[in-house]
Parts: C-alpha cells; sequence; structure tokens
C-alpha cells in the first residue's frame, strides 16, 4: 500500500494572538483548541492552524487559497465584519475577474493574504 494523507493543516503566523482569533471567529471560522497554545480554524473543508508566533517577512508573505461558490457573498460578509469590528490591519480588496475566474482578496490583522476565488 502506498502512503497517504488524511490531512495538512499549515502553521498560521499572528502577531496578535487574540486579535488574529477573534478575526478569524468573525469570517466564520470554527476555533478549537490545537497544542502548544495554538488553536484550528476551520471552515468547510478549509483547516490551518494559527499560532502565537509572528515574523514580518513571513506573515507579510504568507498566503492562503480558498477556493468559494461566491466570491460576491465573501466580499459582503468580509467588508461586513472588518468595517464593524477591530482588526488592526486588516483589509480587503474589491472582486475582480483573473483569466475567468472571480478573485477578492483579504488580509488578515498581521498582513497574511487571504486568496478567494471562484
Amino acid at each position: 500500500m502506498a502512503p497517504t494523507i488524511k490531512e495538512l493543516v499549515v502553521y498560521t503566523p499572528a502577531k496578535d494572538f487574540a486579535i488574529s482569533k477573534s478575526f478569524y471567529e468573525a469570517l466564520g471560522f470554527t476555533l478549537t483548541e490545537g497544542w502548544g497554545g495554538t488553536m484550528d480554524c476551520r471552515l468547510g473543508g478549509a483547516v490551518f492552524r494559527l499560532q502565537n508566533y509572528y515574523v514580518k517577512d513571513w506573515a507579510e508573505n504568507f498566503m492562503m487559497k480558498f477556493e468559494v461558490e461566491d466570491v460576491q457573498a465573501w466580499h459582503e460578509h468580509a467588508k461586513k465584519v472588518i468595517d464593524k469590528g477591530d482588526f488592526g490591519h486588516a483589509r480587503y480588496d474589491k472582486p475582480e475577474v483573473v483569466g475567468g475566474s472571480k478573485i477578492f482578496n483579504v488580509w488578515d490583522p498581521c498582513g497574511v493574504l487571504l486568496i478567494f476565488i471562484q
């Protein structure tokens, strides 16, 4: 039998752990305690582990791509969350069409880029 992988979990940086946890929870992720002071963030088929660790160059070059059914719905949701919340440097841009795909970008409180693509 060939080796398989059941799940992949990437470790995502957080400059201010409390703000990042609140941000991802407000976006709709379910947070559960990981080990070593980390938090697992799950939504649909996506999972990543938020850690209380930050290196500016790493965070600002870290990206996560989420394939979604409705980019416009994500734009409206994220805009509402970020505009109403106190999430530091979190920001978003307008949806755009690139190569036939609709794309929407969000930057989390420490600069991690979330790419929503339809």
